[in-house]
């Protein structure tokens, strides 16, 4: 029996909370689409489960990171004692002998916690795994919405430090880059396949930085008059043309920077040598 405190039931076994409030259109089917519109969040949450698995594995395994001249973007910089010794990209062991663990773990918590609560990735997994909502016109399965103000969804209000902090991860794998126009004596004027797959990498990862957000924001969106800050206008138009093609960027630099690792990982494994182009 009621207490008159609970919510109103639709008959249907569900609490008349969320898209069954009384305040929300009576509307008996859970969905009028007829088109695949569990395609689009299948596919979503697929990617990122085979991006988070591959990646879980890189980031453990710690080895087959360096074949001379490149690093793996997942280990780059090297912050502890057990790296092995490379030549190609920052090696500070800052942390000394007692991290005892994959130096990985040190480095990929910023570039990890940026793409976390990037606005385009929560948009992706919130469909892809929450069903938050699953796809446009289609209730969520939840009977309570809170939004991004109760823990954890809270932590996602990080997401500008954590750009922050993925500027000198991005300037840092461009100095990776530029050291991959070496061999592997470390001769300057080497160019390989790697240096080409690490070279559209770099770009992609600078590309979907710098089209962030929060970027947009810091360069021009405090600004109350553009025409006083021509060049802060200049480039709040360009992050903006950027901006439009985020969630494009997003899934590019993820590829890349996988590909990245494999190619490292297939070198240092003895796979394959690298191509020399010049």
């Amino acid at each position: 029996m009621a207490t008159g405190t609970e919510p109103p039931s639709t008959g249907r076994g569900v609490s008349a909370t969320g898209v069954h409030s009384p305040s929300r259109a009576a509307i008996a089917p859970r969905h009028l689409r007829t088109d695949r519109w569990w395609l689009a969040p299948a596919a979503t949450a697929a990617g990122l489960l085979a991006f988070i698995a591959y990646s879980t594995w890189r980031a453990f395994a710690n080895s087959d990171y360096y074949a001379a001249p490149y690093v793996s973007p997942f280990y780059s910089p090297c912050l502890a004692e057990n790296c092995v010794p490379m030549k190609a990209g920052p090696n500070w062991e800052i942390f000394g002998s007692w991290w005892g663990l994959s130096p990985a773990l040190l480095i990929l918590v910023f570039p990890l916690g940026f793409r976390l609560t990037c606005y385009y990735y929560r948009k992706a997994y919130y469909r892809g795994f929450w069903a938050s909502p699953p796809a446009c016109a289609v209730a969520e399965p939840h009977t309570a919405y809170t939004g991004e103000t109760r823990f954890p969804l809270i932590l996602q209000n990080l997401h500008r430090y954590f750009f922050y902090a993925a500027l000198p991860v991005a300037a840092i794998l461009t100095y990776d880059t530029v050291l991959t126009f070496r061999d592997a004596s470390y001769a300057w004027g080497h160019a390989g396949l790697g240096t080409v797959i690490f070279l559209v990498n770099i770009v992609l990862i600078w590309a979907y930085t710098l089209s962030c957000h929060s970027c947009r924001h810091i360069v021009g969106g405090r600004l109350r008059n553009f025409s006083r800050h021509p060049l802060r206008y200049r480039l709040w138009t360009l992050v903006g043309k950027l901006n439009a093609r985020h969630m494009l960027l997003a899934w590019a630099s993820l590829i890349s920077v996988a590909l990245c690792d494999l190619y490292v990982y297939l070198l240092a494994t003895g796979t394959f040598d690298d191509p020399r182009i010049f």
